[in-house]
């Protein structure tokens, strides 16, 4: 152990002769381990809450998304698209088409969004786990086209999952002008029937509005032939999704976007993230202030010990030694401060995952009972830093007041 390392270590963890610094370099640590602590719990619980919601869009979005870079729909049978097919890291793909309608039931209208999708769906996303009712998931046979609505579509409906009327569908007429005498005559109008069956994504953008059918029965209703909104994308086992993204967007061009699941739900994602770095920037606000105490007690250190400073000298310890011994100190009471803070919070995460105990209610409306945590090492890594940096940072003008003082001497 070198020199100054091991003054400082003997100044941290033995008796001062007074004991005021005792309190306050304990004081010190403490106000360190409760920013850090709070840091980590803090990222953790968005953490948690990032995952969940992953966990629901998992179901109802692809792996991958391909849509035009322009425009609403695009061509399905492009060479390039078509290339997609004989790709061997591509284990299902699908065509979908979707756009704007008007849904009627009975009397009652709503505004929504019709997607077509094929046969395979099913096979492309985990659709089972948000279903709801009783049947099978079919979306269209030899005598009619079927509807998957989203469970509060149906509420503002006003009819259950099994509805006795079909749901009128209707899309204006593509490049048609606007009768205003009749204006019944600028819609299309489709039917589909009840499948027994709804979703519940619990996401009000799609539980709202969505409303899953054949492909066959969306291109007749929007009067498209090949064309598609989406082509989507399922990889093989532990295909390589960034590699394969890669590829796929090297093959395609700029004519389109090629998305994965965190891209389609960006909006999301980036207000969570949002919210995650200004609860960062807040709460190392907060350790910023915590370490005005590792001034105030460096400080007294400096003080307490101007005797053994004298003796240091005289046995030979220049300047620059003398400094670096209160600079280890201050970096020493960060980094335990550090340490303390990390252990716990890590313990309190540990708990929260395991046992629940800091719940969100007892109304039941919440989708989980506890807040959700998730610890990433990054996070951990990145809180470490910044303890250290900030510990270091704050130990400046006391080690420069000592210094002044030692050049005058």
């Amino acid at each position: 152990m070198n020199f100054p390392l091991y003054i400082a270590y003997r100044y941290l963890f033995s008796k001062k002769s007074h004991n005021a610094v005792n309190v306050i370099s304990i004081v010190s640590v403490c106000g360190v381990a409760l920013a850090t602590l709070a840091l980590v719990c803090t990222l953790s619980v968005f953490n948690g809450f990032q995952d969940l919601i992953s966990t629901f869009f998992t179901a109802f979005d692809p792996q991958l998304k391909i849509i035009s870079a322009q425009g609403k729909v695009f061509d399905g049978n492009d060479e390039r698209i078509l290339q997609l097919r004989s790709l061997p890291e591509i284990e299902v793909y699908s065509e979908s088409l979707e756009d704007n309608v008007m849904i009627q039931y009975q009397d009652r209208q709503v505004m929504g969004v019709l997607k077509g999708v094929e046969d395979n769906f099913v096979r492309l996303t985990p659709i089972d786990s948000i279903l709801i009712g009783r049947g099978n998931l079919l979306l269209h046979d030899e005598v009619a086209d079927y509807a998957i609505p989203g469970i509060q579509l149906l509420s503002a409906l006003g009819t259950s999952i099994r509805f006795l009327d079909p749901l009128e569908i209707y899309a204006p007429k593509r490049g048609k002008k606007v009768n205003v005498a009749n204006p019944s005559t600028n819609f299309v109008k489709g039917n589909l029937f009840s499948s027994g069956l709804s979703f519940i994504v619990n996401q009000e953008k799609y539980d709202a509005a969505y409303i899953l059918t054949s492909l066959d029965f969306a291109r007749n209703l929007f009067q498209y032939t090949t064309e598609v909104s989406a082509i989507n994308i399922k990889l093989v086992p532990h295909a390589n999704l960034n590699q394969v993204k890669q590829k796929i967007e090297k093959l395609l061009g700029n004519d389109f976007i090629v998305q994965d699941r965190y891209e389609q739900q960006a909006d999301t994602y980036r207000i969570v993230k949002v919210e995650k770095f200004i609860s960062y920037l807040f709460l190392t606000f907060i350790l910023v202030i915590a370490c005005f105490n590792v001034i105030g007690s460096l400080s007294m250190l400096i003080i307490d010990k101007r005797e053994d400073v004298i003796t240091l000298r005289n046995l030979g310890a220049n300047n620059r030694q003398i400094m670096r011994i209160f600079l280890v100190e201050g970096w020493l009471i960060s980094f335990v401060g550090a340490i303390i803070g990390v252990g716990l919070g890590l313990l309190l995460c540990w708990i929260q995952q395991e046992y629940g105990i800091i719940t969100l209610g007892t109304s039941g409306s919440f989708i989980v009972d506890a807040y959700p945590v998730s610890v990433h090492l990054s996070d951990i890594l990145v809180i470490f830093v910044t303890v250290l940096l900030i510990g270091l940072a704050s130990v400046w003008y006391p080690v420069h007041s000592l210094r002044k003082r030692l050049v005058k001497k």
